[in-house]
């Protein structure tokens, strides 16, 4: 059964060329702040996961499972994902495909050969700090930091918006994530 949501003046007006036969359900698919909060998690643990995946297995084992990440957090299923990676440049700084987010996170596609996976560059601990989360309905944008600390100890920050929506399943999914290095000042 297919859910649709009706509401308020479209639901009269279809209310007059309804049959007695259809069927409407109503789905609530609001989004909470525990899992806006869990999905961020999520995704930080992914990118230390598919980067220890590289040290351990190495390029396969790190391809392999950043495709599963992709295909269980991001919306590309769905349609055009608006991803702006921290560390790309013109004219590939916009990756709107799998294939452009998998090429970005752990390099290796010759269409894209200026990335060198932002994954593998042996990120050990990854937090995120919010400075504010909007949630309305089956949509939710956060807007914060995301600090990732690497193998030297050394900690990289990024100023980083994320957009969850929920699919037809009810799970989450990033369909916007845009990510870039804190301004430096003059």
């Amino acid at each position: 059964m297919k859910s649709i949501l009706i509401t308020g003046l479209s639901a009269f007006a279809l209310g007059a060329s309804m049959t007695a036969q259809a069927q409407v359900t109503m789905v609530n698919k609001a989004i909470s702040e525990p899992e806006v909060q869990s999905a961020q998690q999520a995704w930080c643990k992914a990118l230390i996961d598919i980067s220890a995946a590289q040290t351990s297995g190495g390029q396969a084992a790190a391809k392999a499972l950043a495709e599963q990440v992709i295909d269980a957090a991001y919306g590309y299923q769905m349609g055009a994902v608006l991803f702006k990676p921290t560390l790309t440049v013109n004219p590939q700084t916009f990756r709107t495909t799998r294939a452009g987010a998998l090429s970005y996170f752990v390099g290796g596609d010759p269409a894209f050969p200026k990335d060198t996976g932002f994954a593998l560059k042996g990120w050990n601990k990854c937090e995120v700090a919010n400075a504010a989360i909007f949630i309305a309905g089956n949509s939710a944008t956060t807007l914060g930091k995301v600090n990732f600390t690497g193998k030297d100890g050394k900690v990289t920050t990024v100023d980083k918006t994320w957009n969850f929506v929920k699919d037809d399943a009810g799970k989450l999914r990033i369909v916007l994530h845009h990510s870039s290095l804190e301004y430096a000042g003059t």
